[in-house]
């Protein structure tokens, strides 16, 4: 499918850079809602996922699930928002949480990462299990890569009742972003993750000493040492650029074909030119492409709206697949 038309984002006046755009929602956005219940799902690993559900009174048999960026979690904005967007339009809404982000350590020495979309696979099979037959997918940065990995690396898995898969700031390239998250002007964002990561390894350590090791963790100064020591060895990858190269979504959309929507924007200081996929939206005829002049990463706020043009272009997407149907 050709490259869409650029979409045009009313982003607040105030947000004029991408920076600005990406933090602010990240840290003040407020949104009004609940889920209704908390389930835990028990993987065949022996690890748990912790998955929250938002579900309406009368029997529906559609939904939405929802997964987060790296070291985010059921609650972050950009999956609240969209899960009470699509609750008011007659969705049911799973926001689940990736191992060891719902507030409680997982029991393996693992965690989770872009590469492996096994525990999501997990979820929209136990969310079949439980009667819907109409499921839309839609992840957020690395939640966009899992959500495309799902759809992408095995076709033939893809179950029937999945019917449309969007991802929202997308790490197409791994490289490409942690290129990009390594420049001066991205340190804020690259030390943030670097602190939270370390706080989930320091307690690891006491839960499986002699397998891993956080002594000197507070001198690693960018993702290449982080995934070198610790992403690379705990999930069978030979090194990090090994584990950039195996991990990245890019490479497998070309093998989609279910209607899927990637949406990036260009001042997303997460990511570089290498994680636009144009070539591989012109020539898939089910992968569609939007490239947004602002937008930031996962923010997307428009001025005078409570819901974000994410939000909305997510709901309006899944509509166009369902009415199609």
């Amino acid at each position: 499918m050709p490259l869409l038309p650029t979409p045009i984002i009313q982003v607040p006046f105030w947000q004029f850079n991408g920076h600005i755009q990406s933090i602010y929602p990240s840290l003040l956005r407020k949104v009004a809602f609940a889920y209704s219940k908390r389930e835990r799902l028990e993987l065949a690993d022996g690890d748990f996922v912790d998955l929250d559900w938002a579900v309406n009174k009368i029997k529906n048999t559609k939904l939405v699930i929802i997964t987060h960026g790296l070291e985010g979690d059921s609650t972050r904005h950009y999956v609240t928002g969209m899960a009470k967007l699509f609750c008011n339009n007659q969705f049911d809404a799973l926001g689940w949480n990736c191992r060891s982000c719902s507030g409680e350590m997982n029991r393996l020495p693992r965690f989770y990462h872009h590469g492996d979309a096994s525990d999501l696979k997990a979820v929209i099979n136990h969310a079949i299990e439980k009667g819907y037959e109409q499921i839309v997918l839609v992840g957020f940065s690395m939640g966009g890569s899992l959500t495309l990995r799902a759809v992408a690396e095995n076709p033939h898995w893809v179950p029937l009742a999945v019917k449309a898969a969007i991802g929202f700031s997308v790490p197409c390239s791994l490289q490409g972003s942690v290129d990009a998250l390594s420049t001066k002007e991205n340190s804020m964002y690259l030390n943030r993750f670097l602190k939270k990561l370390g706080k989930k390894i320091k307690l690891k350590e006491k839960l499986f000493p002699g397998i891993i090791d956080a002594s000197g963790y507070d001198a690693i100064r960018n993702f290449v040492e982080f995934d070198n020591r610790y992403t690379a060895p705990l999930h069978g990858y030979k090194n990090a650029f090994d584990f950039y190269e195996k991990a990245s979504v890019g490479p497998l959309l070309k093998n989609i074909h279910i209607p899927s929507l990637i949406v990036q924007a260009k001042n997303d200081p997460f990511l570089l030119s290498n994680c636009m996929p144009i070539a591989d939206a012109e020539n898939n005829p089910s992968l569609f492409l939007e490239i947004l002049a602002e937008g930031g990463h996962c923010g997307f706020m428009e001025k005078n709206n409570i819901y974000t043009w994410a939000e909305k272009r997510a709901l309006s997407f899944a509509l166009s697949v369902l009415k199609v149907e």
